[in-house]
């Protein structure tokens, strides 16, 4: 039984190439050195700034984080992503030590806005390059591979933030900056040599159609769908907490636990339950299933208020959030082309950010003048209609 586990483990792992698992190193560094971000709205205020105040600055990170994902994509197809992922993580690197140094409200948005714009052209030259390192038989376990990395990285940051922030804020600063730059340097000189096979080709005498992303009607419609489940799933992050703190009296010690699981559950089961499901059957409906639990997982929060359901909707959202995402990629990698994959990843990051920025705003305004109760209902509907709308799409897949 044991050895039989460790074979699928292995078999799960196996068949991808090195440039893929030197992706995942460099994205597991950049993320370890993930402090300023989870700890900055706590700086701001500890340093005289209003709770309101430090939710502009984050405003304008998210608005930057847009803009980037969107910046990132017309530079991948015009230069390739080799050279837009090393230009944004080495000066990503840089601002975030300058961040630091910065005073006032408006010197912090102004400089947070520039930096999360050159930052996250980070995204949508990275998931093109996964796209070109891996092949149609692995590409699903490729964007799990990368999902891991950024979730150990996710874990390992806050941690060692937290320490850091307890001696001296200013040393977040530093830590993020000099991961950024290590990171750079890294993918550099790895992927220096191989670059012109994988970056960026001559598509000059390349006759095939392009499809532009922002006209792909399927495409657009599938991000619609992703981006109503992401309003959803990214309040993980933000009012799940609060209810968790509120509604159920649990303390921050017992906060982090349950959703530390979701990062603990996506590390030891998505690449083999990818690896047993990739090419199996039509991706879409894996998506759709994904969607269905998302939604299920917060509804089932109004049953009662025991941690056995509280712990049983986090299992069930995490699944869904596995199910979903890896098989999103392939979707999204499959309706581009080599010369338009930039633009397509971009419309793909842009989609999260959006969601990114809304959840929070539309989640609490519903949780603050209808209860929570009410909240989660909306949720599940909002999956509902996502998965209705991603089955739709089958016969185009």
């Amino acid at each position: 039984m044991l050895q039989a586990s460790i074979q699928l483990y292995r078999n799960a792992y196996s068949g991808l190439s090195k440039p893929m698992w030197w992706l995942a190193l460099v994205i597991f560094i950049n993320r370890s050195g993930t402090m300023v971000i989870p700890f900055l709205t706590v700086y701001l205020t500890h340093n005289g700034f209003t709770l309101a105040q430090a939710g502009y600055v984050m405003a304008a990170f998210g608005s930057g984080a847009i803009l980037g994902g969107y910046l990132g994509g017309i530079l991948t197809d015009r230069f390739g992503h080799f050279y837009v992922q090393v230009t944004s993580l080495f000066l990503n690197g840089v601002l975030f030590i300058g961040l630091g140094q910065m005073k006032t409200l408006v010197q912090f948005a102004i400089f947070i806005f520039i930096m999360a714009s050159i930052g996250e052209a980070f995204r949508p030259a990275n998931s093109a390059a996964i796209a070109a390192y891996s092949n149609e038989s692995n590409r699903t376990r490729c964007y799990s591979l990368n999902r891991l990395a950024i979730n150990l990285g996710w874990a390992v940051g806050p941690a060692i933030g937290g320490i850091l922030a307890s001696i001296n804020y200013s040393l977040l600063f530093w830590a993020d900056g000099i991961t950024c730059i290590l990171a750079s340097i890294l993918l550099y000189f790895v992927f220096l040599p191989i670059r012109n096979s994988h970056s960026h080709k001559d598509h000059s005498h390349d006759n095939t159609p392009v499809n532009s992303a922002y006209k792909d009607k399927i495409f657009l419609k599938g991000m619609f769908c992703i981006f109503l489940v992401g309003i959803c799933f990214f309040q993980l992050f933000s009012i799940l907490p609060v209810y968790y703190k509120e509604q159920l009296h649990l303390n921050e010690a017992q906060i982090g636990w349950i959703l530390a699981m979701n990062g603990l559950i996506i590390a030891l089961v998505e690449m083999v339950l990818v690896y047993k499901l990739e090419n199996r059957r039509n991706a879409v409906l894996y998506m759709t299933l994904g969607a269905i639990l998302i939604g299920v997982s917060f509804v089932l929060l109004n049953i009662s208020y025991a941690i056995s359901i509280t712990l049983t909707g986090m299992i069930i959202v995490t699944f869904g959030e596995m199910l979903l995402f890896p098989f999103m990629n392939n979707f999204w990698v499959n309706r581009s082309s080599a010369r338009t994959r930039g633009q397509y990843a971009a419309l793909y990051t842009m989609t999260f950010s959006f969601a990114m920025v809304l959840a929070p705003t539309i989640a609490s305004q519903i949780a603050s003048k209808a209860g929570f109760s009410i909240l989660w209902i909306f949720n599940l509907m909002l999956c509902l209609f996502a998965a209705i709308g991603f089955y739709s799409l089958k016969k185009n897949m």
